[in-house]
């Protein structure tokens, strides 16, 4: 990984930061690209003493914030002169329907749109890093999505269901991936999906979830695997050769996973891939080119 740039978004905690220790450790260029500034702080420096490295950056980025991404990948392309690998990691669960700056439902803004405007804005320092990768971290939960997205209230301004749409968030993660690396030739930039598993990490307790789902966040954490354990797969996407050149896969424990019908189905990753255009641009945030 020595003269690499990789991005990580959400890489404050859990599995995020175990993988940007993991990737600075093998001589990577690490840029930890977070929500919270002090949070984001102290991560690096811990990042930096655990890794034994200087080369880790913050730069600011909050998904929920269509201007945030914007300037984030603004600061990317100026700062850094390659984006080889780009770790879409950060997420969210909400027991209530919450909205974005720009007006989306919270976990869609934040899970899915947030990191395809962010990865269609760097795309183009991912070709010219070529061979690049892009890993977005899914989750089993998309097969939570039973009846796939729903296309009739994909806000859910009429029904929401925190479990539920977290799972339609995690299908968009595969679907967006799939859509991604039908368009870019994979000797160019790679796109694949990981599922890292149930993580003992922050995810969900900084007061997100409420009533039953938070008791239940909570009384799951025992028999979670530990963050160094669920970033593993994601690691091995970021820099292992026997992946190079391998496209729109979804992966688990290091190998190719089996995926639901719905994160299988190419007409909706091309449905999603042009809603999610036309979202952006009806809020003022149109991809260039």
């Amino acid at each position: 990984m020595d003269g690499k740039v990789v991005v990580i978004t959400g890489a404050n905690s859990g599995i995020g930061l175990e993988t940007a220790v993991a990737l600075a450790a093998m001589g990577a260029t690490v840029v930890m690209a977070c929500r919270n500034p002090a949070k984001a702080a102290a991560a690096a420096a811990e990042v930096r003493q655990r890794a034994t490295s200087d080369a880790v950056s913050v730069v600011p980025l909050d998904l929920a914030d269509l201007a945030s991404v914007r300037a984030a990948a603004a600061t990317i392309e100026s700062d850094y002169g390659r984006v080889d690998v780009l770790i879409n990691n950060a997420g969210g669960i909400w027991t209530t329907r919450e909205t974005t700056v720009q007006g989306f439902e919270q976990t869609f803004g934040v899970n899915h749109l947030g990191h395809f405007y962010l990865t269609n804005l760097v795309l183009s320092r991912l070709v010219a890093s070529a061979p690049a990768r892009v890993i977005n971290v899914s989750s089993a939960a998309h097969r939570l999505a039973m009846r796939g997205l729903p296309w009739d209230d994909l806000q859910h301004e009429r029904r929401y269901s925190a479990m539920a749409v977290y799972g339609e968030s995690k299908l968009a993660n595969i679907l967006f991936t799939r859509g991604l690396a039908r368009r870019v030739d994979p000797a160019v930039v790679t796109a694949n999906a990981a599922h890292p598993g149930p993580v003992r990490s922050g995810f969900g307790m900084d007061g997100d979830t409420k009533g039953v789902l938070g008791l239940a966040n909570l009384m799951v954490r025992p028999f979670e695997v530990t963050p160094m354990q669920g970033a593993d797969t994601v690691i091995f996407l970021a820099f292992d050769s026997s992946v190079a050149g391998r496209s729109g896969e979804y992966w688990s424990n290091r190998s190719v996973a089996h995926v639901s019908t719905h994160g299988r189905d190419d007409q909706a990753a091309e449905r999603l891939w042009r809603v999610s255009l036309q979202l952006l641009e009806g809020a003022g945030y149109p991809i260039p080119g």
